[in-house]
């Protein structure tokens, strides 16, 4: 089992700016992408965005692009993700997410953090 430490919810308003953290602690494999799923409420989970260790490949959501920044620190398993330009939509609980290989990750085969509340709104 994999142990997650998450970090860096909370409320905004749009336009405003937040930054998540993730820990993966336990975590065996020397490679593996990680990153974030969000569901808001009343909808299906999606993936937001992902990082590949072996080669800090990136990964984002057409409704992210441009706006959210995924890096990370492969010696920690950790990953942020800088989320800039936020909208109303954006408001979700972001699970953070870990697997081997990045084809298994998008389709949410992966350990899987708690969760952490991000809410946009005037």
């Amino acid at each position: 089992q994999v142990q997650f430490v998450e970090s860096g919810g909370g409320s905004v308003q749009p336009g405003g700016s937040l930054r998540l953290s993730c820990t993966a602690f336990t975590y065996r494999e020397s490679d593996y992408t990680m990153g974030w799923f969000r569901q808001a409420p009343g909808k299906e989970r999606e993936a937001v965005s992902s990082i590949t260790s072996s080669d800090d490949g990136t990964w984002y959501a057409d409704s992210v692009t441009g706006r959210f920044t995924i890096s990370g620190d492969k010696a920690k398993t950790t990953v942020y993700l800088q989320m800039d330009s936020l909208k109303p939509e954006d408001t979700a609980i972001y699970y953070c997410a870990i697997s081997e290989y990045f084809s298994s990750w998008i389709l949410g085969e992966a350990y899987w953090g708690q969760g952490t509340q991000v809410t946009v709104s005037s």
